[in-house]
């Protein structure tokens, strides 16, 4: 989509559910995730004398009520806003474009926020800030020709690496794709091209999904380390266990083309289960697990939607089980809701460079 580059350029990057496989998109292993409709992040970029990056008012405090404000805000939301996730991806954008021989204009610009993805909630948030603001670049700078779609969810786990949040491609994939994508990381695959070979798939193929998640749920960038460096060791448990959760993702691709929902439903549950093994329950959470076993309780599948915080649902009964699900939920507090699925996005010069190898 080109763009004149005196226009005010805003973007839209939505929400992941992580479906199957994860998270064994960061041990080379595979994964079906979506993009969710319900929640989103915002990007605007507006041609500006002076290069600037703009805190958002509410998730980039810098004024308080007093000191014991600033603490108690700290304690809930951490030292993390927008701010550096947007001067993150303009640092790799810059880099990669310098590296590859892609000159851009001199033209400056300010770059503003919004989101409504609730925090910690393994929704990937942050990571749709970063991927709405590559959109934004990608069309200020008028380069979108030239960097392929398989190459944009790197740039966007490379800005947050350089703020050394934990993660793995697949929630990026699904923000850049949009849609259903099925994704094979295989060891040979990353190393030969530097990404995985991605697969949209029709959103047909989905039954009726629901969302449990937490007003205050853990933080979902640790949940991963200590697994990690087990894997690293060679430890042969979690080796074997994210083989496993591997193939589930390959299972569940099956199960989905063929309407299996029982399939499905028992894949879900096991996809849980192992992480809960390689994890642990401290790991995890007690809310996190509480989430599970309140939709396991009234016989619905369920799986973390990425690390914590949030929970996918199926309902192979229909919704009368849901709204039992849904009553549960409130007398728990947690919050319930359908989840839609957006469809992909991506333009027909979008396409053009996934087909240009």
């Amino acid at each position: 989509m080109a763009t004149d580059k005196d226009a005010v350029v805003e973007r839209r990057a939505y929400a992941r559910v992580g479906l199957l496989g994860n998270p064994s998109d960061v041990y080379y292993g595979r994964a079906i995730s979506f993009s969710l409709a319900n929640f989103w992040a915002s990007v605007k970029l507006q041609p500006s004398d002076h290069l600037m990056i703009l805190p958002h008012p509410a998730h980039d405090l810098v004024q308080f009520d007093s000191l014991n404000h600033l603490v108690n805000r700290l304690q809930t939301d951490g030292y993390y806003g927008g701010v550096r996730l947007l001067m993150a991806i303009c640092k790799i954008f810059h880099n990669y474009c310098k590296e590859n021989n892609i000159s851009l204009h001199e033209g400056n610009f300010k770059l503003s926020y919004d989101t409504n993805i609730p925090r910690q909630t393994g929704l990937s948030g942050s990571s749709a800030i970063v991927c709405a603001a590559l959109s934004c670049l990608l069309d200020f700078y008028q380069v979108r020709h030239l960097i392929k779609v398989d190459v944009r969810p790197n740039l966007i786990l490379n800005a947050e690496k350089e703020l050394g949040i934990v993660a793995g491609l697949q929630d990026r994939v699904a923000q850049v794709y949009g849609g259903l994508v099925y994704m094979d990381f295989d060891m040979k695959l990353m190393d030969d091209l530097g990404h995985g070979n991605y697969t949209p798939m029709d959103l047909n193929l989905l039954p009726p999904l629901y969302l449990i998640y937490a007003e205050n749920p853990s933080d979902s960038g640790k949940v991963h380390s200590t697994v990690r460096q087990r894997w690293l060791n060679g430890d042969e448990f979690i080796i074997s266990s994210m083989k496993k959760v591997a193939d589930i993702a390959l299972e569940g691709r099956t199960a989905l083309i063929e309407k299996d929902h029982a399939k499905l439903a028992t894949l879900m549950n096991c996809n849980f289960d192992l992480r809960r093994e390689m994890f642990g329950d401290e790991a995890l959470g007690a809310m996190n697990i509480e989430m599970v076993e309140i939709a396991r309780r009234v016989g619905a599948a369920s799986k973390f939607t990425g690390s914590g915080g949030a929970v996918v649902v199926f309902c192979p009964e229909g919704s009368s089980q849901a709204s039992l699900l849904e009553d549960e939920c409130k007398k728990i507090g947690f919050a319930f809701q359908p989840l839609q699925i957006k469809p992909s996005m991506l333009t027909q010069e979008d396409l053009e460079t996934m087909s240009s190898k």
